[in-house]
């Protein structure tokens, strides 16, 4: 009973709708209205900036992070280890839901990227600065948020089977579970990517002025 109710904790903590509230209280948008129509990092960054972007980024990593740690609530999970990561995945995939699903803002929310991180880095530590340490090569080369998420994501069931060969079978399978579920709600992202018109992240602006006085 104690773990239901952590984890529709979780779930709350998921559904803290960030780009939403951010868009509406600074800017009186909705930002789903705008760009992708999605309320996450990525089409933060492409309307409200890099700045609004990080921000939103952020405090939706640490949903992931914050949920995951509601294990610390239970005295059992302290000194059982392979119950506690089974039950921190439980509790992360629950706030990953609450982010896609959003129980404040009418169940329409963002994709889960950065809560998914959020609750590795919770997990793992290791697997998550190799995680991020993959987005921000792709988004530093290429400037696409999408793009760096679907590469980022695909990384982590490499990391998690083959670098660090980890033997816990729940995690391997979340690990698969997150790449599918990443490469599923970035259809549209993939899909403009192939056409050649996914919109680039206002960011590393300094490098592209730099690259056309070069050019010029």
């Amino acid at each position: 009973m104690q773990e239901f109710l952590l984890i529709v904790v979780a779930y709350m903590i998921g559904s803290i709708p960030t780009a939403v509230w951010v868009s509406k209280f600074f800017f009186g948008i909705d930002i789903r209205d705008y760009g992708s129509g999605n309320a996450g990092a990525t089409n933060t960054f492409r309307v409200l900036g890099t700045s609004w972007g990080s921000f939103v980024m952020v405090v939706d990593i640490l949903k992931g992070v914050l949920a995951s740690f509601l294990y610390l609530l239970l005295p059992y999970y302290l000194t059982n280890q392979l119950d506690r990561t089974n039950f921190m995945i439980g509790l992360g995939l629950a706030a990953v839901l609450g982010h896609i699903f959003p129980i404040w803002a009418g169940f329409k929310g963002g994709k889960g990227v950065a809560t998914v991180f959020g609750m590795v880095i919770a997990i793992q530590p290791l697997v998550a600065i190799s995680v991020v340490a993959v987005f921000l090569l792709v988004l530093y080369l290429t400037r696409f948020v999408s793009l760096s998420s679907i590469l980022a994501s695909l990384a982590l069931p490499v990391l998690i089977l083959v670098v660090f060969n980890e033997p816990e079978l729940l995690y391997r399978i979340f690990a698969i579970a997150v790449a599918l579920l990443v490469i599923v709600t970035h259809q549209k992202n993939i899909g403009r990517l192939l056409n050649g018109n996914e919109s680039k992240a206002r960011i590393f602006t300094y490098r592209d002025r730099r690259k056309s006085r070069r050019d010029a």
